[in-house]
């Protein structure tokens, strides 16, 4: 019976644990340790204070074609490459440091609210490494900027282009939707409080118009009373 090593359990266990922050699911940790499922669910409660989620991973490939999960994509792959090339970072502790330092690319200059999702999540990051060992991603080059982009495996290269040279029709109508529907609370706010203020100011004026229309209507009615009593000394 081979004993099992305290020193490796400790290194899965710090492991998972940096996964469970980046936001893995329990089958990645599962995959990616050899601890047991009860053991992982324990730290995951732990990490996490709550369950982990339940359900099927995403597995599919279209996913990373479509033009924001492609540029992001692109980049966690391209840093994740060069850091198991050329670094001491390896395989599962290459994937952590790469989505961090993906992360920390993402969140910058954006504008983005914070707490909002990055568009690549742990899990189809892990997912993407998989589909570049299967054989099924390969990195086509685009003839205009140079960079290398996932494509489908197989794809021709030549007349690669990128979806940073040549974006789709539509490409950043969400992000302006998203901005337009966080400031216009806002402006409802500001006709509502013009509207309400409306009122009052319409209720003011009538007060201050009530005295002269009393008056006026006053004046009416003395006047008939004076004509009448002029006809009369006439007629008289």
């Amino acid at each position: 019976m081979t004993k099992k090593s305290v020193a490796k359990e400790a290194e899965e266990i710090l492991l998972a644990t940096d996964m469970i922050r980046l936001g893995a699911r329990l089958q990645v940790l599962q995959a990616e340790t050899s601890l047991s499922y009860d053991r992982l669910a324990r730290l995951y409660r732990e990490v996490r204070g709550c369950s982990p989620p339940k359900g099927m991973l995403p597995f599919s490939v279209d996913w990373f074609m479509t033009w924001l999960p492609n540029i992001h994509s692109s980049v966690f792959y391209s840093v994740y490459r060069y850091l198991d090339t050329h670094t001491p970072a390896k395989k599962s502790r290459a994937l952590v440091e790469a989505y961090r330092l993906y992360i920390e690319q993402a969140a910058t200059g954006l504008g983005a609210p914070p707490g909002e999702e990055p568009v690549l999540s742990f899990t189809r990051a892990w997912m993407l490494i998989r589909f570049f060992d299967s054989n099924l991603l390969q990195l086509s080059y685009c003839e205009r900027c140079n960079g290398g982009f996932i494509a489908h495996a197989h794809d021709p290269q030549g007349g690669f282009v990128c979806a940073i040279c040549r974006p789709p029709p539509r490409a950043g109508k969400t992000r302006k939707r998203r901005a337009a529907a966080v400031s216009k609370p806002s402006a409802d706010g500001g006709t509502a409080a013009k509207g309400a203020d409306e009122p009052a100011s319409m209720a003011a004026d009538a007060r201050r118009a009530r005295p002269a229309r009393q008056a006026a209507k006053k004046k009416g009615a003395a006047a008939p009373d004076e004509a009448g009593k002029s006809l009369a000394s006439s007629g008289a």
